[in-house]
């Protein structure tokens, strides 16, 4: 029996996670992500599949992210209609964030409808809410650490991975071959949720490498953030803070509540003005089953690990225009957390000129975006056709980040049983994961590769 993986994206870069196992009998899709970033991977999302929809006999998701996730709709449209698995809180979080990538996808071909920018007449969205909505009634859901048939003979665990609430790593059982997804893997000793699970390892591992050259910088950002929130309120301005809606907004909501619980920074109202973040706090709030020790401990009391006090959540366009007229100090904390729309945009308006204010950046920004331009000293800023002068206090936090660095990954990987007899290192940029593919070969002696675009693996 042959049993093969074809590598339809997170090869040669870190969006698009998508893989094809392919036995005599089955065909499986695991994981299926939108490309991001560069435009030469964007413009693969718009491609014809490369299978044949519906002949997939199953999809299995690690988590909701949607460089995981983001193509199902459009795949759906296409004939995709076999059932989709995944954890209780990654399907959750899948109800908000597929959705909303398809308003985004709508949002931008009405702009470029609007202001004639396309080659195409008319533009079109690459899929709509209502391939989102219909995506969603694929979706199954499954338990952590149960060992599911997905098909006759076919079986596969999910693990948990700490990313986000809800990642998992996956061990597919085929034709007496097991094959190990990680998945996004993320950080030990991060409060909210449990650290990665260990698990024993087969026949072929894929191994994220986001992170598989680096280490984070700093291991202190509670007191980052609090020397930031108190030099601005001493200056009687606002910290504003673009964030991801799922995962790190709740995790700076943790932290602001542990440090006024503390006494450290100032009681001043912290606004989530963002609905998906609104909506992604409270799917945190709802499965607590994954919370670590610290965090069972605060519920135990009574307390939500996400509720400091006097935070508010913006309800609609109109609330959020309020906080414009606002002076007295206080915590934005908006989307997107890369500066690319959303409301954080408008905040940025009103509060970049002001020195007594300060934009805390708490994630990645991509070379030649807006943050960038903000990090790298730019005097000015364009937002909505306007050069907006800068001169609010540029700060930033590194260690925010919900994936593990070198050394966590290989934490894991020794967590772990057994020896795989081969090695793909997937998810990182090139040079990333040719570096962590070294790095494992050498200290494991594991049979490494760094699989191409398109490259197919008998297993």
């Amino acid at each position: 029996m042959t049993v093969t993986v074809k590598f339809l994206g997170a090869a040669g870069t870190v969006t698009g996670s998508k893989y094809l196992v392919r036995s005599d009998k089955y065909t499986l899709l695991v994981d299926a992500g939108l490309f991001q970033g560069k435009r030469e991977w964007r413009e693969r999302n718009w491609n014809h599949p490369d299978v044949a929809l519906e002949s997939i006999d199953a999809t299995l998701l690690t988590h909701a992210h949607i460089d995981h996730t983001g193509i199902l709709p459009r795949y759906h449209a296409q004939g995709l209609s076999c059932p989709v698995y995944c954890t209780v809180p990654t399907h959750s979080l899948s109800k908000i964030l597929l959705p909303d990538s398809a308003y985004l996808h709508e949002e931008e071909a009405e702009f470029r409808n609007k202001k004639g920018k396309s080659k195409h007449h008319p533009a079109l969205p690459l899929y709509t809410v209502r391939d989102a909505e219909s995506s969603l009634n694929l979706f199954q859901s499954v338990e952590f650490n149960v060992n599911v048939e997905i098909l006759p003979g076919v079986f596969a665990e999910w693990r948990r991975m700490g990313h986000i609430l809800g990642a998992a790593s996956i061990t597919l059982s085929i034709e007496d071959k097991v094959i190990t997804f990680s998945g996004d893997i993320g950080r030990y000793s991060i409060p909210i949720l449990k650290d990665p699970e260990p698990l024993e390892l087969g026949d072929l591992l894929l191994i994220e490498s986001t992170y598989g050259n680096r280490l984070h910088e700093n291991d202190r950002p509670k007191e980052i953030l609090t020397n930031v929130i108190n030099d601005t309120v001493k200056r009687k301005g606002v910290v504003v803070i673009p964030s991801f809606a799922v995962g790190r907004a709740q995790l700076l909501l943790y932290y602001i509540r542990e440090l006024k619980d503390q006494g450290k920074i100032p009681d001043i109202p912290v606004i989530i003005d963002s609905p998906m973040a609104t909506d992604a706090t409270a799917t945190y709030k709802q499965h607590t089953e994954g919370y670590d020790k610290e965090a069972m401990a605060i519920l135990k009391e009574g307390r939500s690990p996400f509720e400091p006090s006097k935070v508010y959540y913006t309800k609609d366009r109109r609330e959020s225009k309020k906080l414009n007229g606002i002076d007295d100090s206080m915590i934005i904390i908006s989307a997107s957390g890369m500066l690319s729309g959303g409301r954080i945009l408008h905040h940025l308006l009103h509060r970049i000129s002001s020195p007594s204010n300060t934009i805390l950046f708490v994630g990645y920004q991509p070379p030649g975006g807006r943050g960038d331009w903000i990090l790298k000293g730019s005097k000015t800023l364009r937002l909505f056709g306007d050069e907006v002068p800068i001169r609010a206090q540029i700060e930033e936090i590194d260690g925010l980040s919900a994936h593990a660095d070198r050394d966590e990954l290989l934490r894991w990987c020794e967590s772990c049983s057994g020896t795989p007899s081969q090695v793909a290192v997937v998810h990182g940029e090139p040079d990333s994961a040719k570096d962590f593919a070294e790095t494992l070969k050498q200290k494991y002696s594991w049979d490494t590769f760094t699989p191409k675009y398109h490259q197919e693996v008998e297993v």
